[in-house]
């Protein structure tokens, strides 16, 4: 898999996999974090590593 791909490839999996944390587990209480509060900056990490697939690939 080229590298663009992949970065893109991990980011979309990251946002599908934190976006139900953070939109349905509202009741659901850990004794370190929140489910919610743990779904909030996965799903940015992920839109984050989304970013440099489209722009390696624009500067090819």
């Amino acid at each position: 898999m080229r590298r663009a791909a992949g970065h893109r490839a991990t980011g979309v999996g990251t946002v599908l996999g934190a976006s139900p944390l953070w939109r349905f587990t509202q009741g659901v209480e850990l004794p370190v974090i929140s489910l919610p509060r743990a779904g909030v900056p996965l799903v940015f990490l992920g839109g984050a590593e989304i970013l440099p697939g489209p722009c390696r690939a624009v500067r090819r």
